[in-house]
């Protein structure tokens, strides 16, 4: 036991003792002298952690979420944002466990990242080998390429609603070259002032939804039918398991962190805050719109035009470009590090090296241009496996044996006293989101998703566009 608590103390140390010279590296400037620089661009606390995962979590789904609403129900709507939130706050702890033991077993190995940032898959390597790193690596980047997509889809989406002039296709392009900018970010260290205001957005946004829709009512012959189909029924929690599938950044905004050990519950605390945002809305808005909202994915489309909600679109394309960024850049590290320019210092010649990223993501979005079926379809066959069954996986496998047990950098969570527990619990997400998130999710999200692809063609124009267009005749 002495041997165990020494090896632990020898652990904790080492971070620790990173953490602080990260820190004292970083705030140096600041002690010595106070600059804007400073405040706005170096962000490495626990606060800075919170801000990011909670503005990170809700971007554009927070205006498809009444759409799900509207295919799952109020009250299954509701359980499954509060199941999903649980489920997804405790994989993205053990992802901060694992993040935590690669990098004690590292630092004893005296291997030093200062001018690297760790990343999922290789964390996976580090504790399972080579093949767990192309799980990891094929998952994480295809979610994140698609993620940034549908943040790509959604700005052409909104901004259609204060400028109609110009098609949701060529508004594609424009913002393709807007969120193209991100590439100056050199990592998750320096989106201080970004997470901060892009929670800002989205609070306005969200409590625009729902005071907007208490406003005005409900419509003449309001129904909720839901939830009606199977099929919609599925995709609207695929809909929820993406939202709360956010932490596929978790370990580039751990490594950010002065001190990564405090991050083990922010994500769940995000949570709790992003909880205040889309349930209100998404309840208010399918109260007073009903079944309409099955036909209309994005929630902006039946609310009248006004001041507030030209503020509110406006806000969300901002936030939209913000998020973009948080989820490209793991896939810049990614790029990075293949053609060797990971450790540049140069923010001019690293943003060169980015770009062609951007391209493919461009593409993808004027091809799909789905907004709202492609996140349950991203949810289903992307989210599940990356955020829900590999973390659940990995953890088991990682400390299988009793020495690995015995020797662990972290202890168990004081909600789960033993590691039997643990086992089942993991067991029981990875077989729950393998058959419900995966199994009818993914059926059920396809279906919907081709189902878009016979209506509206690949490269569709100007996706849900023609009601927009017969106006102009009335």
């Amino acid at each position: 036991m002495s041997h165990q608590k020494q090896g632990e103390e020898a652990m904790m140390s080492s971070l620790t003792q990173t953490g602080q010279h990260e820190e004292g590296e970083e705030v140096k400037g600041e002690t010595s002298q106070f600059t804007l620089k400073n405040a706005f661009w170096h962000g490495g606390s626990a606060y800075d952690a919170w801000f990011s995962c909670a503005s990170n979590q809700v971007a554009q789904v927070l205006l498809t979420l009444p759409y799900s609403f509207a295919q799952l129900g109020v009250v299954s709507g509701i359980v499954f944002q509060v199941f999903y939130g649980l489920l997804g706050s405790y994989t993205a702890y053990l992802i901060s466990v694992l993040y935590i033991e690669y990098r004690s077993r590292k630092e004893k190995e005296n291997v030093s990242f200062k001018n690297h940032v760790i990343q999922w898959f290789e964390v996976l390597e580090g504790l399972l080998g080579p093949y767990w790193k192309a799980i990891g690596l094929a998952f994480n980047c295809t979610f994140l390429l698609f993620g940034s997509v549908i943040q790509l889809i959604a700005c052409a989406s909104n901004i259609y609603y204060i400028n109609d002039h110009l098609d949701k296709r060529t508004w594609t392009y424009i913002f393709g070259a807007c969120c193209a900018t991100t590439v100056f970010i050199p990592s998750f260290h320096n989106y201080r002032i970004w997470s901060f205001l892009g929670l800002g957005m989205t609070t306005y946004t969200a409590w625009y939804l729902t005071i907007a829709s208490l406003v005005h009512g409900q419509v003449e012959n309001v129904t909720h039918s839901g939830p009606k189909k199977l099929v919609l029924y599925f995709t609207g929690a695929t809909n929820i398991l993406y939202t709360f599938g956010g932490h596929a950044v978790t370990v580039e905004i751990m490594h950010a962190m002065w001190k990564p050990r405090k991050f083990k519950y922010i994500y769940l605390y995000a949570t709790f805050y992003v909880f205040t945002l889309t349930i209100p809305s998404a309840v208010s808005v399918y109260w007073a719109f009903g079944d309409q909202l099955l036909d209309h994915s994005n929630a902006f489309s039946l609310l009248p035009r006004t001041g507030w909600r030209d503020a509110g679109v406006i806000l969300m394309l901002i936030h939209q470009i913000i998020t973009f960024g948080f989820a490209c850049t793991p896939l810049y590290f990614v790029w990075e590090k293949v053609i060797g320019m990971h450790d540049t210092k140069s923010i001019c010649l690293r943003a060169l090296a980015r770009l062609p990223v951007v391209i493919p993501i461009w593409f993808l979005a004027i091809i799909f241009p789905f907004f709202g079926p492609i996140n349950s379809a991203v949810g289903a066959l992307l989210v599940s496996f990356t955020v829900y069954i590999i973390p659940a996986s990995a953890h088991m496998l990682t400390f299988r044996s009793a020495a690995a047990r015995q020797n662990a950098a972290e202890k168990l969570p004081f909600f789960i006293p033993n590691w039997t527990l643990m086992y089942v619990v993991n067991a029981l997400v990875v077989v729950w989101v393998l058959v419900v998130g995966f199994g009818f999710g993914g059926w059920a999200s396809m279906v919907n998703f081709i189902k878009q692809v016979d209506t509206f063609g690949l490269f569709a124009k100007c996706y849900q566009c023609p009601p927009k267009l017969t106006n102009h005749h009335s």
